[in-house]
């Protein structure tokens, strides 16, 4: 069987006894950090999962010193509860967690067809796997996203299910032009192949968007995507994210991400970084207009400030500034 690289910072701390690598058709990677009880609940969740494809699950602890995730779930790998891997991923940060269960997929599981991502503080209802792994079927397409639906603290909560910080992008099963996030996705063998590690670009690493990077890199190579709307991940939002500073500040982040994607995507090409820039202002410009019409039909300042943050995120990009949420993560 193939190895690691020497230099992966990755450690392998449990395996399924008597897990056949050659028969799995898909492999769900579980990033998780200093959420012990949450990730258990991910887990089982995974569990559930009706369907006869063989899969896999790839759990991930980026908490290298205590390790408290690890030591909940490794009982479900040793005892074979969970078919799949643990292991550690010991460089600490949001990319370095995505793409050691990328590598170890690609290293652990030859056959494997489909790539998947949970995150440690969601769900996944009992047909997602299935649902997601049918619609790269039908679409011909190499990446699926679908809808992370927040789970609020409190009921007087779910009033923000409607902000652009926790809606989803897309009502509607098929072909999309472009996916945002790594949440709920799924990709191909043949991506995997193609983009090859490192998977997400580490500049990411504490601020979040490598997921927005990575997607948008693939829709650069020529990789159809598609939305499954049935493909339902749940997401708990604890009550720390209703906060205005949090909104404002992923908002921001928001914005940001988009000025240093968009910069990638146009590198090289002439007066690049002019033409992001421009765009930038404009948004800026527009933004006090498009949010007015926002409170115009929903009623929600928070919604209406929105477009306000990300164009002034995406010009504060310009001059260096970048709120690196993940860095922080009991603020987070």
């Amino acid at each position: 069987m193939a190895s690691l690289p020497a230099n992966a910072s990755i450690s392998i701390v449990a395996s399924s006894p008597n897990l056949d690598h050659d028969s799995i058709e898909a492999v769900v990677t579980v990033p998780t950090f200093r959420r012990p009880q949450q990730v258990l609940d991910t887990l089982q969740s995974l569990r559930n999962q009706k369907t006869k494809r063989r899969f896999a699950v790839v759990l991930v602890e980026n908490e290298a010193e205590k390790r408290e995730g690890a030591a909940a779930a490794k009982s479900w790998f040793d005892e074979g509860l969970l078919q799949g891997m643990l292991i550690i991923a010991h460089d600490r940060g949001n990319c370095c967690a995505y793409n050691a269960g990328f590598l170890t997929t690609i290293t652990y599981f030859p056959n494997f067809k489909y790539a998947l991502v949970v995150d440690d503080d969601e769900l996944a209802d009992p047909d997602w796997l299935e649902n997601m792994c049918a619609t790269a079927e039908r679409f011909g397409v190499d990446v699926v996203g679908g809808p992370q639906i927040p789970v609020f603290a409190r009921p007087e909560h779910n009033k923000w299910a409607a902000h652009p910080v926790f809606s989803a992008h897309y009502r509607q099963t098929g072909p999309v032009p472009i996916l945002y996030s790594s949440g709920n996705m799924l990709l191909s063998r043949k991506v995997m192949d193609t983009m090859g590690p490192p998977y997400l670009d580490l500049r990411f690493n504490f601020m979040g968007g490598g997921d927005a990077d990575f997607l948008s890199r693939t829709k650069q190579r020529g990789f159809e995507l598609a939305w499954c709307d049935e493909a339902i991940i749940r997401e708990t939002v604890p009550e720390r994210r209703v906060e205005a500073d949090w909104i404002r500040a992923r908002s921001l982040r928001n914005g940001v991400i988009s000025t240093l994607v968009e910069k990638k995507k146009r590198a090289g090409t002439p007066l690049a970084n002019t033409k992001v820039f421009v765009k930038s202002l404009l948004l800026l410009a527009a933004s006090p207009f498009r949010g007015f019409l926002k409170l115009c039909k929903t009623g929600s300042i928070s919604i209406a400030l929105y477009p306000v943050y990300i164009g002034a995120g995406r010009v504060m990009a310009e001059f260096g500034y970048a709120n690196e949420q993940y860095r922080q993560p009991e603020k987070n």
